[in-house]
């Protein structure tokens, strides 16, 4: 009887080893698989790193509604979450399509999707498509009727209120807040098969978040075949045209240059440039410093943080974006220089004086940084050299406190005419004298 016991433990014993293996097996082949889709390039919706996040925690949060998986499920988001149903069955009818067909679109699709982000989901394969379907058939149906205003319904209004519809459009950009593109633009091609007349999915995106095109750039261009999420679209809103982007070199490090306030007593001269990219940042020869205007409201810093996030995390040898942030916040230390770049009409002040310089200071904080590209460095390094130069300090001095007024300029040029009057009769005298004393000697 003993003996059998004994037999029945060991085999027990024997069948936990072997399940708690099995469960180790498949942790370390789930590792595996999160690591090569990193190496591979695959992932491209990252969490916020922690020391980023911390800074502000609810510049990477969405508020109102929860796309994707990491905030699903949160009790916040119950109200849009219920909605979500209602445009799920609105785009079903808009398609002319059923649920067996989109949980096909979808499930063929759902390793690649799940690749998509950093994280190894939990979720089950019912409740991850549902999740998917429920998220894109929101996101088409609401960029439609922003595109097509008359298709609002009263419930629309009664639900969305505009508040909501502020906050969303910024909860749409944030990084931990994503689709992958392909799978909405997979789903509204079954809206384009039953309404021809309907624009390409790109064409509805670029209607909702046009204001953001500051470039202007065409929809077909091919900076946009290559989109993968929300963010990324806003990010190649901002970048100038890929054939100006200039590389970058290890030793192209940029450790500090001067504020603008410190630039302008040295003589350089702020000029408001006409380019309508952002970065596009010059110095002209003679000491001149053209910057295309921005404004810094209550929704920079949202835009800001997780385009510099993404960057971080995606595009770390082609941080554009950071660049430019990072060479505002050697250029605005204090509010006197949000009070300057104001006055030269290239900064417009949404915020403050003080809220402003806190704001493009704090943005640099934690934020990994190796070196700067080639036109910033370049530029950085021409407006140092400017600042240090004796002859510039000179004329900056001279022209501060002798010509910065009409009545001192004209107070100034009347003392150099009596000194040089004083200097010629003085001359003139001391002639006049030589010839006497010649002919005494």
């Amino acid at each position: 009887m003993g003996q059998s016991y004994g037999t029945y433990f060991q085999r027990n014993d024997q069948n936990a080893s072997a399940d708690q293996g099995e469960h180790l097996v498949i942790r370390i082949t789930e590792l595996l698989e999160s690591s090569r889709r990193h190496l591979q390039g695959e992932c491209c919706i990252y969490k916020v790193p922690h020391h980023l996040r911390k800074l502000n925690e609810e510049a990477y949060t969405p508020q109102v509604i929860s796309i994707g998986p990491f905030h699903h499920g949160n009790k916040k988001f119950q109200i849009l979450e219920k909605y979500k149903v209602r445009y799920l069955d609105d785009f079903m009818r808009r398609a002319k399509t059923n649920p067996e067909n989109l949980v096909r679109i979808v499930k063929g699709s759902e390793a690649a999707i799940r690749q998509c982000y950093v994280e190894t989901i939990e979720l089950d394969r019912d409740e991850f498509v549902t999740m998917i379907l429920l998220d894109a058939a929101f996101i088409i149906e609401y960029f439609l009727r922003d595109m097509f205003p008359v298709q609002w319904t009263d419930e629309d209004r009664k639900v969305i209120k505009p508040w909501i519809t502020a906050r969303m459009l910024l909860d749409f950009l944030l990084l931990e807040n994503q689709l992958p593109f392909f799978i909405l633009k997979d789903l509204y091609q079954l809206v384009l098969v039953t309404h021809r007349m309907y624009r390409p999915f790109i064409e509805v995106v670029f209607r909702y978040f046009g204001f953001l095109n500051t470039q202007n750039k065409p929809s077909d261009s091919d900076q946009f075949n290559r989109i993968i999420h929300f963010v990324d679209l806003i990010r190649i809103f901002y970048l100038p045209p890929p054939e100006t982007l200039s590389e970058r070199q290890p030793d192209n490090r940029v450790e500090k240059i001067y504020c603008a306030t410190q630039l302008a007593e040295a003589g350089l001269t702020f000029k408001k440039s006409g380019s309508l990219c952002y970065l596009d940042l010059k110095y002209r020869e003679g000491g001149v410093l053209e910057i295309p205007r921005f404004t810094i409201d209550n929704t920079t810093e949202i835009f800001a943080r997780n385009l510099m996030a993404l960057e971080q995390c995606h595009y770390p040898t082609q941080a554009y974006i950071t660049d430019y942030f990072l060479l505002l916040d050697f250029l605005i230390d204090t509010g006197k220089d949000v009070a300057l770049l104001a006055k030269k009409n290239i900064l417009v002040n949404g915020m403050g004086e003080y809220n402003n310089a806190t704001f493009i200071n704090n943005l640099g904080t934690n934020v990994q940084y190796s070196s700067m590209n080639l036109e910033y460095y370049r530029l950085c390094r021409d407006i140092v050299e400017f600042h240090d130069s004796n002859w510039n300090r000179w004329k900056a001095i001279l022209k501060r406190d002798h010509f910065s007024t009409p009545w001192r300029a004209v107070a100034t040029i009347a003392a150099i005419l009596v000194l040089a009057f004083t200097l010629t009769q003085a001359v003139c005298s001391i002639i006049s004298v030589l010839p006497s004393k010649r002919r005494n000697l």
